[in-house]
């Protein structure tokens, strides 16, 4: 009872035996986060194919030319003092080429992994992307790339754009946890491979849709660094190429239209296409 002999409310009584003890948090322990490797997506150097402005897709015999060679050498340079555990490549001549002088550097063998590998453009293979920017089918690759499917040639078959970026996460992630359960947290590995297919990755790493993945850009020879981890991917660098960001290059020759990204990756800027 009140000191004036009325009845407290039920809601004051269990108000009243709530103490400052009571009112502390118990706290949970944190979830222990598991550290995995850092996967470092390097795009083949220039090839012949990129100076000719054709699509190679899965065109055999298709190499690295002079200037793409000396882009694989000065990779050896520029990632000096990276721990590599790990190469993985793509089947094809031009990302092999480009693994080997990592491989040597660092006495490993090379990992061949057909997930890393290029798109299979179908009837789009070897021919210029100057006359491929005027079939209907670009503008979908453009647009929505999601949608994209392409058609079965008489020597190469078709693949959709969203079939090559699921098997291409797909390989990454797996070799990446094979990478981590092997050597343990913090270690580093490359995956070799196309620029299509590492945008798939960098999209995938940075919830980007698959429809804006021709946002990004990767270069001949460019760097990128994915840290995976058990909550989510994190991007820590995007198509380094070595070269100073404060003057964009500009680019030369023949390029696709304004806004139109280059399929299958394109020479990088300040070369033809």
């Amino acid at each position: 009872m009140s000191p004036q002999g009325r009845r407290r409310p039920s809601w004051y009584r269990a108000w009243s035996t709530i103490t400052p003890a009571s009112l502390q948090v118990r706290r949970r322990p944190a979830p222990r986060v598991r550290r995995v490797a850092y996967c470092i997506l390097i795009r083949h150097g220039r090839s012949t194919a990129n100076t000719a402005g054709v699509l190679a897709g899965w065109t055999p015999g298709v190499a690295l030319d002079d200037t793409g060679r000396e882009q694989a050498a000065a990779l050896v340079t520029r990632l000096e003092g990276t721990p590599f555990v790990h190469v993985a490549t793509s089947p094809l001549q031009r990302c092999r080429e480009t693994a080997q002088p990592l491989l040597e550097a660092h006495g490993l063998t090379a990992q061949v992994h057909e997930g890393l590998g290029e798109c299979h453009y179908g009837a789009w293979t070897g021919r210029p992307l100057s006359e491929l920017a005027g079939e209907p089918l670009w503008r979908v690759v453009q647009d929505q790339p999601s949608l994209a499917t392409f058609p079965d040639g008489l020597e190469h078959p078709g693949e959709s754009i969203r079939s090559m970026a699921d098997r291409a996460v797909a390989a990454v992630r797996e070799i990446d946890a094979a990478v981590t359960a092997e050597h343990g947290e913090h270690a580093v590995w490359a995956a070799v491979s196309h620029g299509d297919v590492i945008k798939s990755v960098l999209a995938d790493a940075t919830a980007t849709a698959l429809d804006d993945f021709q946002r990004l850009h990767v270069d001949p020879a460019s760097v990128s660094v994915v840290h995976y981890t058990a909550t989510r991917p994190m991007l820590l660098r995007s198509n380094d190429t070595g070269r100073s960001a404060l003057t964009p290059p500009r680019p030369k020759g023949d390029t696709p239209p304004a806004g139109d990204a280059p399929v299958g990756g394109g020479a990088g800027l300040g070369s033809t296409p």
